[in-house]
């Protein structure tokens, strides 16, 4: 089910969904999924030096217990480095993952990962030459696994696979960043969250 299909500010609750940092606009699409305008500097990350946090970037959400797979079809405009379109599973500010589609700061666009224990990774994956990619992640208990597709019935290819300790209930959304740049507009053209175990959490099946 998409969660996105027809969404309208007043039908979020009913879907089970709630903005953190909500934006200053965001829009249904035609066919389904959302745009949402995505203010400057709008980021999750806890630099592993240390020196740097920022904790606000819209991050639309849904509570879920035990294992799950969450999808999402992302389609962001690249308008400064960093810029991204999202998948995250979040605990608090200190306890989070997630998987984005991302203009890296190496002049490609590609599926990224950054999991934050404390403070935050950070790890460029595959290049992706294309305007849109699906986005999963799959939890089994505390291994969570991360996969891309150009389409949502597969192939799945693996981003990651990590132990991240957290509570059965955790926050699992979409996000939309721009953190280095003025501002940007992220296309959220699905997001479906089931409460199911994959039998492979490195592929995702």
């Amino acid at each position: 089910m998409n969660l996105l299909e027809n969404l309208t500010p007043q039908t979020l609750a009913e879907r089970g969904l709630a903005w953190e940092h909500a934006p200053a606009h965001w829009e249904g699409l035609p066919g389904g999924g959302i745009r949402v305008g995505v203010p400057a500097h709008a980021d999750y990350f806890r630099d592993p030096s240390g020196s740097h946090v920022n904790d606000a970037a819209p991050f639309l959400w849904m509570r879920v217990s035990g294992d799950f797979v969450a999808r999402a079809l992302v389609r962001p405009t690249f308008a400064s480095t960093y810029d991204s379109g999202v998948i995250m599973v979040r605990h608090d500010a200190e306890h989070w993952a997630k998987l984005c589609f991302e203009k890296t700061d190496f002049g490609t666009t590609a599926a990224v990962s950054v999991v934050t224990n404390g403070l935050s990774d950070d790890a460029n994956g595959a290049d992706l030459e294309m305007e849109q990619v699906w986005l999963q992640m799959a939890r089994v208990g505390d291994v969570f696994g991360l996969q891309y597709s150009p389409a949502e019935a597969g192939p799945w290819r693996m981003v990651r696979v990590f132990r991240l300790a957290l509570p059965p209930a955790v926050r699992v959304g979409i996000v939309a960043q721009c953190p280095a740049g003025p501002g940007t507009t992220v296309d959220f053209l699905h997001f479906s969250l089931e409460q199911r175990t994959v039998r492979n959490v490195r592929a995702g099946i």
